[in-house]
């Protein structure tokens, strides 16, 4: 039996090689055959209004005003907001705003201080 690396989502043991890729039959997972790690599409960059890369824990300001959904109030433009935390969807900035709570924001929005 050849000596085929695991699976890196799943741990099975039962991978195979197609082409220039690995692939799990459990769980389909498919990863190259050069690095051995996973895919660059699992790893999502995120960057802030002016072109930064964004990572978890960082310290945000917010560059325009923004109307809160389900609220009168407004969030004001130079908004600090820390420790940030990144998460997959339309809104990739997970926080919590003093005055405001937990909330979501676009890294659009954004620029990192």
């Amino acid at each position: 039996m050849s000596n085929l690396p695991n699976c890196p989502k799943c741990n099975s043991e039962y991978t195979y090689e197609d082409g220039s890729l690995f692939v799990c039959p459990e769980c389909g997972h498919e990863w190259s055959v050069e690095s051995g790690t996973e895919t660059k599409e699992e790893q999502k960059i995120v960057k802030d209004a002016n072109g930064n890369v964004l990572s978890d824990g960082d310290t945000v300001s917010v560059i325009k005003d923004l109307k809160v959904k389900g609220s009168s109030s407004v969030l004001k433009m130079g908004t600090r907001v820390k420790n940030i935390r990144l998460v997959e969807g339309d809104h990739d900035i997970d926080c919590k705003i003093d005055g405001f709570g937990a909330m979501k924001l676009k890294s659009e929005f954004v620029k990192k201080i």
